[in-house]
């Protein structure tokens, strides 16, 4: 059917941990300690929909993370401090690929290794079932395209992208395959 869901043979949503990072299942009751994080400017100014720290925007974008099936809280370890969010989407299983993306965290832990301990954690968990992944990065968001290419991700191209309940953005298109990943 049009517009209906394929869902993957596999949980996108699974508890992952390694002694760094935990991603936990984002759950509805998250909603204030997510946006307690959110909620500040700094996080989204080079996101490309930058009024996400707005508790409107932002419960429009904590209903897409909900609607995905996919969505994590960020949790340090071993302190279980929140940092933030991120998700598995748009599986398809003609391409064998998904997305990962929609990732945000607090600017504390910006710098610190930690997007590469989560990206690792969810690369090295999905690689397990797909052969490809890839990431919407926003066009000015320059800080995310150097982290998805130390990640050895490719731009491969420019798309606007459809946000939940928000405007069309232009978005880079990245990709890694699973032979390219380290596992």
């Amino acid at each position: 059917m049009p517009g209906q869901q394929i869902l993957p043979p596999f949980s996108i949503q699974p508890l992952l941990k390694n002694e760094q990072v935990q991603l936990q299942p984002l759950k509805e009751g998250d909603f204030e300690q997510l946006y307690a994080v959110a909620s500040d400017p700094a996080v989204w100014q080079m996101h490309p929909n930058k009024d996400r720290y707005r508790q409107a925007v932002f419960k429009t974008f904590f209903e897409g993370a909900i609607q995905s099936g996919g969505a994590f809280l960020c949790r340090v370890l071993p302190s279980g401090e929140l940092a933030g969010s991120t998700r598995f989407y748009h599986y398809n299983a003609e391409d064998n690929s998904i997305f990962i993306g929609y990732t945000f965290y607090a600017t504390r832990f910006w710098g610190t290794g930690l997007n590469r301990q989560v990206k690792q954690l969810m690369l090295d968990y999905i690689f397990r079932f797909v052969n490809r992944v890839y990431f919407h990065v926003g066009a000015e968001n320059y800080r995310s395209q150097k982290a998805v290419e130390k990640l050895g991700a490719l731009k491969l191209k420019e798309e606007w992208i459809a946000y939940h309940g928000e405007p069309d953005r232009l978005n880079f298109v990245y990709g890694i395959l699973r032979e390219q990943w380290p596992l």
